[in-house]
Order: structure tokens, then C-alpha cells, then sequence
């Protein structure tokens, strides 16, 4: 089973050329080993040259990307995988994912696509995001490829326990998205009164609760050396904390996939 370091360094959102670069720099220098990216986050030839600032040997660093939704055609993703191999600046990534089950993706034509490129060594290792647990099992029976990860939203208010307790039976790893809450962390009464007594914040609680779960690796998002560190390492959580996160029964979804990003 492969090995996903955690956490990631999620780079959605992060398109200004300069800082991504030495976002992912400093990242590296941090400690992390893993960079997510994608095609419709306009930044992978960023993220190429921030690893490449690194003084890490690209076999070290464990790189992510996606393909569009719109370029899942077969003939569309080896042209466009090819296209993000030469912005990232590498011969192969370490992940590649089905980005969404949704526009041009079409399992029995696209996922045979994704096999070729893993047996010529462009993707070490395939994966999905945004997959249901029947989509999931739908592309594990037709690729020959393992499926390592399903990236999925995940966080106090989405909890995706019964996702996660199928990839958990499959070997696949949830990497989880959306693990800060995009800011709203706070307007959550459980994770603000943990966050009041620890001295820290709701994000950081939030992010903790991610890591204390078996199989989930979160790709949380930063900017700044110090904000980096805190992400990198963050505080552990009692049990009591833990079941009290668990019991929320609130439920959000932030990311929308008719967004007119996927557009």
C-alpha cells in the first residue's frame, strides 16, 4: 500500500506565480512531503519551480495533480497530462487523479487512459476525488491499477464517516480537502470552545481532529512560514475532545461542484 505523507500542502487558490512558488519552498524547508495540485488551479508551473528552489531531490518530494473534469476525454488526458508533466517540470507524478466524476469522464473510456499512463511510469500511483463509495468501486473494477486515495471534502461538519469507513476496508486513503473550513472554523461552538482552552485556534482543532483520523491525510493551505508550522504540526487532541468533535451534528458542504470553477 502506498504511503501518502502527511500532512499535504494544498495549493487551491493559490495562482500568484511568486508566492505559490515559495509557498511550496518553504513548505519543503518546513517539512512537508506532499504537494497537491491540479490543472484548474493554474499553478503547477509554480509549484514546479518551488520544488525545484528546494534543495530536496525531486524522489522526495510526493507531488499530486488532477485533470480537469472537462479534459477527461480519452484523448484529452494524455494529451493534458503531458502538458501539466512539462509546467511541473518533472517526468512523472507521484499522484494523479480523476479530478471529478463529472463533464467529459466517462470510467470505461477515461480510466483505461490512466492505466497507460501508469504502466509507462508518467503516474506512480491513481487516484479519484469527489467519488461516491459505488463510483469508487466502479473505477477499482475496471482499473488494473490500485486506487490509492479519494480526495474529498472532509472536516467537523462534513465527516464523511461512512465514505471513509468504505475506503478504510479498500486500502484507499481519503485525502482530505477543506480541512481549515475556509475561514468558518469558528462559527463552530465545539471547535471554539476547544480552541479557547487550548489557547490555540479553531482552525488548528479542526485540522488536529483530521489528523487523529485513521486513514485521512489532510491538504490544508497556508501562506507564510509561520502559518506553514502550525499546519505541519498541530496540537493532538484528548479523547474527550475527539467525541466531543464527533458529536457534532451540524452538516455543511462547502465546495459546490456546479461552481462555475469547474467551468
Amino acid at each position: 500500500m502506498t504511503t501518502i505523507p502527511s500532512p499535504g500542502l494544498g495549493t487551491s487558490g493559490n495562482d500568484d506565480p511568486e508566492q505559490c512558488a515559495e509557498t511550496v519552498r518553504q513548505a519543503l524547508d518546513v517539512g512537508y512531503r506532499h504537494v497537491d495540485t491540479a490543472q484548474m488551479y493554474d499553478n503547477e508551473e509554480a509549484v514546479g519551480d518551488g520544488i525545484a528552489d528546494s534543495d530536496l531531490p525531486r524522489e522526495e518530494v510526493f507531488l499530486a495533480t488532477k485533470v480537469l473534469p472537462a479534459n477527461l476525454a480519452p484523448e484529452d488526458v494524455r494529451e493534458t497530462t503531458d502538458a501539466s508533466l512539462d509546467r511541473l517540470g518533472t517526468d512523472y507524478v507521484d499522484l494523479l487523479y480523476v479530478h471529478w466524476p463529472m463533464k467529459a469522464y466517462d470510467a470505461d473510456e477515461t480510466l483505461p487512459v490512466f492505466d497507460e499512463l501508469y504502466d509507462e511510469g508518467k503516474a506512480e500511483n491513481v487516484a479519484v476525488s469527489n467519488f461516491t463509495p459505488d463510483l469508487l468501486d466502479e473505477a477499482r473494477e475496471i482499473l488494473d491499477a490500485p486506487v490509492v486515495a479519494n480526495q474529498v471534502e472532509m472536516h467537523p461538519l462534513l465527516p464523511q464517516d461512512d465514505l471513509l469507513a468504505h475506503c478504510r476496508e479498500r486500502d484507499v486513503t481519503v485525502v482530505a480537502y477543506c480541512p481549515l473550513m475556509q475561514g468558518e472554523a469558528g462559527d463552530v461552538d465545539v471547535l471554539a470552545d476547544i480552541a479557547d482552552e487550548r489557547d490555540t485556534t479553531p482552525e488548528a482543532v479542526s485540522l488536529a481532529w483530521l489528523n487523529q483520523r485513521d486513514g485521512v491525510v489532510p491538504i490544508p493551505k497556508a501562506t507564510g512560514v509561520e502559518h506553514l508550522r502550525a499546519n505541519f504540526d498541530p496540537p493532538e487532541l484528548s479523547e474527550d475532545e475527539v467525541a466531543r468533535i464527533d458529536a457534532i451534528e451540524e452538516r455543511e458542504r462547502l465546495v459546490d461542484p456546479d461552481d462555475a470553477a469547474w467551468n
